[in-house]
């Protein structure tokens, strides 16, 4: 006996066994129960979501023997024949074949005619939007006033090219693209019947490349039981679809959670030995990254099985939510502009530094980059801490004594913190140390998580030499953070620099000769 295809073997036969599309198959469903069923219909949407398959199921609830019904029996002569593709009351036109006028007409000679075997005629018209003008005009007359045995299913990708006039006659069905977490489930379901072995992240990926289409998806997964040996796991998956391993983007995500240049680049060389495509590349890191704004923004978030829970939650904790979005603004636009580059590594490659070198002021780089190539990744005038000289924690002598309000800033990039941790300890000003409390200023629209917070009690107990205890109050008045310093000298700077250029000379005599004008929005200062 031949193989059948999945997608054939498990295109649905009656509504009961449709896939997604609630809203088609609740409106078809009460037109059939009470009667009211339209004589022309249209279904749009992108290819593999069930156009043509609700209309075949369609046109057995029109012509079952036990009645119109909305749940067809699929046992009686004309149900199989239509399942079968023979009933002859069911006339199938692939449009994309048969654009000229002449075959529209021929076609539509035989309407007048009553059924031969059913109750209704139906004329399925797939790919309509490929009939040619003179085609359209020779089929209006008859969607306008069909006889009543005939009924008139069109399916089309691509509605815009529908002239208004046969949209006007027919009920318009927008079909919808399938989410992933549904194409999943229903994979999981034709695997477990047909005894396959999977793995959930093999069937994620491919319910990610299907793209929308459940007819997509079952090809697919023929081609990876295929390609798999008779299996579905994630690295034959990964090899048929040319995705790279998931380790990979982890390593690339864990260099930018610590901001360390040199591991971001080795990781990105380590990559080229697979001749990846560096555009999916970056579009996984760009999925991985909004599950990890997921995991900062939602409670008890969990994930998916592309990526561990740890993963996500350790990530969440290393990478501000302010440098999560900036990632992940950069990763897209680098996926757009990497066709532009002079390679597609070159083009990665780039998109991955500016990821460091355009973060916000009081993010230090690490590693070998951090020497001279940091200089522009903070705004000029910033307040931001040095980094620990050599990357090991200085501990305070304890003869010291009390840290001061004024030192805050010199504590802080002494302290062994990195990532968001050190972005709340900027956003903090010391109100006061006694013993082993340090009571700190917060910025009242900075949020802090119990994780920031541990990781900073814990550089702070380094630090002191003593276990440290912190306490927190919100809009101190008079007390400037770090980061606020930085914010309002960058400010400062930007005024000075708005007003010389005003008060420059050459500036005056371009406004009075010539009636030049000053934008002061596009004015910068520069770095000294």
């Amino acid at each position: 006996m031949s193989y059948l295809a999945l997608a054939r073997k498990w295109r649905p036969r009656s509504f009961a066994e449709l896939v997604g599309q609630e809203h088609v198959r609740v409106a078809l469903g009460n037109a059939l129960t009470q009667g009211r069923v339209h004589h022309a219909f249209l279904f749009t949407g992108t290819r593999g979501v069930g156009k043509t398959t609700i209309a075949r199921i369609l046109s057995k609830c029109l012509n079952c023997e036990t009645g119109v019904t909305a749940t067809p029996c699929g046992k009686c002569a004309s149900c199989k024949e239509i399942d079968e593709g023979r009933f002859v009351d069911l006339i199938e036109v692939d449009a994309a074949s048969r654009t000229k006028v002449d075959d529209t007409r021929e076609l539509l000679e035989n309407v007048q005619y009553a059924p031969t075997r059913g109750r209704y005629k139906v004329y399925l018209v797939d790919e309509v939007h490929m009939l040619s003008t003179h085609s359209f005009n020779a089929l209006l007359k008859t969607l306008e006033e069909p006889p009543p045995h005939v009924k008139f299913l069109l399916a089309t990708t691509d509605p815009q090219k529908l002239p208004v006039t046969v949209l006007s006659r027919c009920l318009q069905f927008n079909l919808k693209r399938m989410p992933v977490s549904l194409i999943s489930e229903h994979l999981v379901k034709v695997l477990d019947a047909e005894k396959i072995a999977h793995e959930p992240a093999a069937v994620r990926l491919v319910a990610q490349a299907a793209d929308g289409s459940m007819r997509d998806a079952l090809s697919l997964t023929d081609q990876l039981i295929a390609f798999g040996g008779g299996k579905v796991d994630e690295k034959s998956a990964r090899g048929m679809l040319g995705t790279i391993d998931r380790d990979h983007v982890t390593k690339i995500a864990r260099a930018l959670a610590t901001n360390d240049a040199v591991q971001l680049l080795a990781a990105s060389k380590l990559l080229e030995e697979f001749s990846p495509d560096y555009a999916q590349v970056l579009d996984d890191l760009a999925a991985l990254l909004t599950r990890v704004a997921l995991q900062q923004l939602v409670d008890g978030y969990e994930g998916d099985e592309l990526y561990d829970p740890a993963l996500l939650k350790e990530l969440a904790a290393a990478i501000s939510a302010e440098d999560v979005q900036l990632y992940y603004q950069t990763a897209i636009l680098g996926r757009r502009d990497i066709g532009y580059a002079p390679d597609p590594r070159t083009g990665f490659e780039m998109t991955l530094v500016r990821m460091l070198a355009f973060r916000p002021a009081g993010a230090a780089v690490t590693g070998a980059a951090s020497g001279g190539g940091a200089r522009g990744a903070g705004v000029s005038g910033a307040a931001s801490p040095p980094p620990s000289i050599g990357g090991a924690p200085i501990v305070r002598p304890a003869s010291a004594g009390a840290i001061e309000p004024v030192q805050w800033i010199r504590v802080i990039g002494d302290l062994d913190l990195t990532g968001a941790a050190r972005q709340l300890a900027t956003n903090c000003a010391l109100l006061e140390h006694r013993g082993n409390t340090l009571r700190l200023a917060i910025d009242p629209k900075v949020a802090r998580s119990a994780a920031q917070v541990e990781k900073l009690g814990q550089a702070l107990t380094k630090y002191l030499g003593v276990p440290a205890k912190l306490e927190f109050v919100e809009g101190a008045p008079d007390v400037e953070t770090p980061s606020q310093t930085g914010e309002r000298r960058s400010a400062e700077a930007l005024d000075a620099a708005r007003k010389s250029l005003e008060d420059d000379p050459m500036v005056r005599e371009l406004k009075s000769r010539f009636g030049a004008t000053l934008h002061p929005e596009s004015v910068r200062p520069t770095e000294q």
